[in-house]
């Protein structure tokens, strides 16, 4: 029976491991050559229409701003000459922003938010490599801004600044923590425009509208605010991770909608307090976030003019009046940088992190983070990660150590699932003599069988236990590196300079004395990955299955003999650190069964097995 039970047990096992791998890694890797041969097609397609004299050339309009509801959409002409980041950014005058963690620029023209580098962050491992590019200006390849303004009542003719209107700047310097901005815009029939912007240290800014009323009768304006992107962004197309239009919209709770949904669906309403909104990456994203207690008709949209698709979140609030000689104001916020946890905070009872989602009482805007369904595990996994990181000061470290943590917490019941197993293996010769006097009475055995363990106080499926708790860990780590900015470019030692990327050392060119990418092989250079921390936990797993007697059916030990082999191969593509901490934990496993054993005064069979293996390859040799 124990024999069946582990033989299911890692047929099972095997078999999730395997789907999973399928769901979470083939199907995104070929969704992505899908895409990229899609996007290869678009371009080919693009370039050929604007090389062709006489192609259509359709532009773009904005969305009529004088029916409330709706905030203006952000006009790109489809066809319209992209110019270089750097020309578009030349093209007229800004005002620098200058802080410890974002770099960039405000337009004058339109008075947009559409230049943010994010200084801290780097595109690959090399600390000389470009910074990260968060907003970038229309007439750009991939515009990306954030845009403040009024619409109109409907049927109204007043004046109201656009996306073409140029402000003044009201004094000199730059944008920083320590200085604000105030802009200026007069409409010449009786209103005046002002906008102060400030921002924090870390990634908010405040933008505070005043409109002052000198003309001769009142008017009534809708203040709004918007995120857009133009143009579909490159996403890891993982089913783990959404990427794509995001908002917390009061009592509608969560909308996540994906670009390929929002392409389909084209626009959703929604009308909530309480709520944010805004687009997120895997690691970067902006947000609008405007007051808690604002009555907001937020939208999602997905506007194609051409081959350019232009993506947007934006919200309105409730009219304002301004009265003859007076004034009013609208406040928003846009959150724009990095998905720090400690920056976006981390709701969880006892625990968690403040952030943003704190200070400004905002309605679960943790959420930003895509931390999953089993967020009650992964949120407390990277607690713990974060506390070690920041006591030892390395992430690899980190999950040595919440290995360890996690071994302690589940130590009584992983002892006396142990002390099961060691007992299992003291009366297997019981077992044995209970077959032979009744070889063709299998009610019989069951009984005998159930009344030793009854005896014995054995848990036949106690063994079993181990196993199961390694799944959530594993499953939570795993989530945990891959959605985290702190683990993104994590180092740990030797030649682990990012724990959220597999190994990137191969066996299959001697670790790199050969000068060759045995990727690059075509069909099966997809399989020849294998580096070193997959190998040391291949070899782990591997120590730690001859601790126990070989299983007597030969079918049983073709499968226990293949399952290291099958999960250094596969596990070989998963993010460093969670090989690591595989391996790590079958190393303190081995040591704790070894222990456990010994105690109930258990042969360890660690020795012979090993002893066994290779001189039955000595004697096939």
């Amino acid at each position: 029976m124990s024999d069946n039970r582990n033989t299911i047990l890692a047929v099972v096992l095997s078999g999730l491991v395997l789907l999973g791998w399928q769901y979470f890694f083939n199907i995104p890797q070929m969704e992505k050559q899908r895409a990229a041969q899609q996007a290869q097609q678009q371009a080919a397609k693009q370039q050929a229409e604007t090389q062709t004299p006489g192609a259509a050339q359709p532009s773009a309009t904005p969305a009529s701003p004088g029916a409330p509801g709706a905030a203006p959409a952000s006009p790109q002409p489809a066809a319209a000459p992209t110019v270089s980041r750097e020309a578009a950014l030349a093209a007229g005058p800004r005002i620098k922003v200058e802080t410890p963690r974002l770099s960039g620029s405000i337009a004058l023209k339109g008075a947009r938010i559409d230049d943010l580098s994010l200084t801290q962050y780097r595109e690959t491992v090399d600390p000389k490599s470009p910074p990260i590019e968060l907003f970038s200006p229309s007439g750009s390849a991939r515009p990306y801004y954030a845009e403040f303004g009024w619409v109109g009542a409907a049927g109204a003719s007043v004046k109201l600044p656009d996306h073409n209107t140029v402000w003044e700047q009201e004094g000199t310097g730059a944008l920083t923590p320590a200085t604000p901005i105030t802009l200026k815009w007069d409409n010449g029939e009786g209103l005046t425009f002002r906008r102060q912007i400030t921002v924090d240290d870390r990634f908010l800014f405040t933008v505070k509208d005043d409109v002052t009323n000198t003309g001769g009768a009142p008017v009534t304006l809708y203040p709004f605010a918007l995120i857009s992107r133009h143009g579909t962004p490159h996403v890891e197309g993982y089913y783990i991770l959404h990427e794509g239009l995001i908002g917390y919209l009061g009592d509608q709770g969560l909308q996540e909608y994906s670009y390929s949904k929002i392409d389909e669906a084209k626009s959703v309403g929604f009308k909530a307090t309480n709520g944010w909104l805004g687009i997120t990456d895997k690691y970067w994203a902006s947000a609008l976030l405007p007051d808690t207690s604002a009555q907001l008709q937020a939208r999602f949209s997905a506007n194609k003019v051409g081959n350019v698709t232009t993506y947007q979140t934006d919200y309105l609030e409730d009219a304002r009046t301004v009265p003859i000689g007076g004034t009013v104001t609208a406040n928003a916020r846009l959150f724009a940088g990095a998905k720090e946890a400690r920056v976006v905070g981390i709701n969880f009872p006892f625990a968690g992190l403040g952030g943003y989602d704190r200070q400004l009482g905002l309605n679960h805007f943790d959420l930003l983070i895509d931390w999953g369904w089993f967020y009650f595990i992964t949120k407390p996994m990277f607690l713990a990660l974060d506390f070690f990181f920041h006591l030892v000061g390395n992430f690899g470290v980190a999950i040595l150590l919440v290995t360890v943590l996690v071994k302690l917490l589940f130590l009584p019941l992983a002892n006396k699932s142990y002390a099961s197993m060691a007992k299992m293996k003291a009366i297997q010769p019981q077992l044995a003599a209970l077959k032979e006097r009744h070889p063709d009475d299998k009610v019989k055995q069951q009984q005998e069988m159930m009344e030793i363990y009854r005896k014995e106080k054995i848990n036949p499926v106690a063994g079993c236990l181990p196993i199961l708790l390694q799944i959530p860990v594993f499953f939570s780590l795993y989530k945990v590196l891959f959605v985290t900015i702190e683990m993104r470019h994590a180092p740990f030692f030797g030649w682990i300079h990012d724990l959220s990327a597999p190994d990137p050392t191969n066996i299959f060119n001697l670790f790199g004395l050969i000068p060759y990418d045995p990727t690059a092989i075509p069909v099966l250079g997809h399989y020849l990955v294998l580096g070193a921390w997959p190998l040391v936990m291949g070899f782990t797993m591997w120590f730690q299955m001859k601790l126990n007697p070989q299983p007597p059916d030969p079918t049983q030990q073709m499968i226990f003999a293949w399952m290291p082999v099958i999960f250094t191969f596969m596990l070989a593509h998963f993010p460093a650190g969670l090989v690591i901490y595989w391996a790590w934990n079958n190393t303190l496993s081995v040591a704790q069964q070894a222990f456990i054993m010994q105690r109930n005064g258990v042969k360890v069979e660690l020795l012979d097995n090993l002893r066994s293996t290779f001189s039955k390859k000595k004697k096939t040799t």
